[in-house]
């Protein structure tokens, strides 16, 4: 029996045409493939991106009333399919049910504050600017827009950009992961039976074909990307060389400090969780330790007790904690991390490469790994995983945690355990990252402020979602307006002044 075929979403119904090229979607926990994607040529991105041209003229005169109407039943409609939807995340991605529901609770977080689009789209008004003239403002969509987003979280990424973006009256292209790309098409369902007009939404699946199309589009006004930094950097000189508005999310190597005063349970649960929740897949997992002072001596053996207690397995199943990875490639790369940590020289506290996962042989499965006494100059510290591989760095003061974590490239999140409110509030002021949790592992924002990092953890001048979503998507047009009245002044030729 042949696999099916995951088609392209295109003005408003799903493609018929035969795909020239498609690409294998796994289910991880068995290794076996389960569908086939079809990848987009130059030819059906320009489908989709003239759908959403065609929409963009009446959905850019929409009201606020019906957008919002329509968002409103799309909330409804996710929520009422959640269990659904959770369900493909796992299939294809892996991760366990608690992780990807929790997953499209934080996207619907993003559909619920663009429901709010009435009061966070409002201009400025300002009366008698000079005699009898007013100055207001108001915030317009910028046309076509798109998405690329990545494999980790197939359902929530896409819902941090779309729903802002069509609120504000943008049309939308969105190029899921060809990973895990059934999300999209079945939020993409909801949508059209929420009311969404046809073309609003296209969704394009493929690889760097679909990707570099978007990226020179020229009705294209606007990119959003979430991903590995070298693609990020790619992303964004390449979009804005073609004049594009970009945000580009890159990678992360996330720190949790924990100075020597922590509450060392709390801590250790913490860093377990973040460490290897969704098998250390997530932009935000806790991938090193900084352990200050005799920290790592209290701290490193709690954590190996409850990871010898995690439970590893496929992640439809009820007693499941933790999945498999998404790819064999992937697994391959993060057992590979795993066996220079142990050349490199530090010390492998927990070694998850002989994990087998009983009835699922072919599974991408790789157990909870933990380094002690690793250096800044090691492979482990310098890149990112993206596994469950945690690594334990040993530094002598605060100065030293904070040091060590301003001279990482990444800038992503952070963390820090302690029980002094002092120093917590002067590591909060010190650190040079953009989202950083105070006794909190993953501090990743509410929807009503903004997701994003520093450095090389972010190309562009917007965060993701909240107020800095809504920049991002509309531009500012000033209006300067004077009604006529029976008194003219004649000609004037001298420069304008306020009187």
């Amino acid at each position: 029996m042949s696999a099916k075929t995951i088609s392209h979403w295109i003005d408003g119904k799903l493609s018929e045409r035969t795909p020239e090229r498609t690409g294998d979607v796994f289910n991880p926990a068995t290794g076996e493939v389960q569908a086939k994607v079809a990848f987009a040529t130059p030819a059906i991105v320009d489908e989709a991106v003239e759908s959403a041209t065609r929409a963009a003229a009446s959905w850019r005169s929409s009201s606020l009333a019906k957008r919002t109407k329509i968002l409103f039943a799309f909330r409804e409609l996710v929520d009422r399919h959640k269990g659904e939807i959770a369900k493909l995340l796992t299939l294809e991605h892996g991760k366990v049910t608690a992780d990807a529901m929790g997953e499209v609770q934080r996207g619907l977080e993003v559909i619920e504050f663009a429901c709010g689009i009435a009061d966070l789209q409002k201009g400025e008004y300002s009366q008698n600017v000079s005699t009898e003239v007013d100055a207001y403002s108001i915030r317009q969509p910028l046309g076509v827009v798109a998405g690329i987003t990545p494999f980790n979280f197939p359902a929530m990424v896409p819902m941090w950009m779309y729903p802002l973006a069509i609120a504000c009256g943008n049309t939308f292209v969105l190029k899921p992961s060809e990973r895990d790309p059934s999300a999209s098409i079945l939020c993409a369902q909801l949508l059209a039976e929420a009311g969404l007009p046809p073309g609003v939404l296209n969704v394009v699946h493929g690889d760097k074909v679909a990707v570099d199309r978007i990226l020179e589009h020229p009705k294209i006004a606007a990119v959003s990307f979430v991903g590995s930094t070298p693609i990020a950097h790619y992303i964004y000189e390449t979009g804005t060389k073609h004049g594009k508005r970009v945000q580009a999310l890159g990678g992360a190597k996330n720190h949790m400090i924990v100075l020597p005063d922590a509450d060392m349970e709390l801590a250790a649960d913490a860093a377990v969780s973040a460490g290897y929740g969704s098998a250390g897949e997530r932009c935000m997992a806790i991938s090193v330790l900084v352990c200050v002072g005799n920290a790592a001596d209290k701290l490193v053996p709690m954590m190996k007790e409850r990871i010898g207690k995690l439970r590893v397995g496929d992640g439809l199943d009820a007693g499941s904690e933790m999945g498999p990875l998404v790819t064999r490639a992937h697994l391959d790369k993060v057992r590979g991390y795993v066996d220079r940590g142990v050349a490199e020289g530090a010390t492998l506290v927990a070694d998850g490469r002989g994990l087998r996962v009983d009835g699922r042989p072919g599974g991408f499965f790789l157990g909870p790994c933990l380094f002690d006494r690793v250096t800044p100059a090691m492979e482990i510290y310098r890149d990112e995983i993206f596994g469950p591989v945690l690594s334990t760095v040993r530094v002598a003061t605060y100065d030293d945690a904070i040091a060590l974590v301003n001279r990482n490239p990444y800038a992503n999140g952070v963390a820090i355990f302690t029980n002094d409110g002092g120093a917590a509030r002067k590591f909060q002021h010190d650190v040079e990252v953009g989202m950083v949790g105070i006794n909190v592992p993953i501090p990743v924002p509410m929807a009503y402020y903004s997701f994003g990092g520093w450095k090389a953890s972010l190309f562009g001048d917007h965060h993701i979602y909240g107020r800095d979503g809504v920049h991002f998507y509309t531009r500012t047009k000033a209006v300067t307006s004077r009604w006529p009245d029976p008194r003219h002044r004649g000609v004037d030729l001298g420069f304008p002044q306020n009187r």
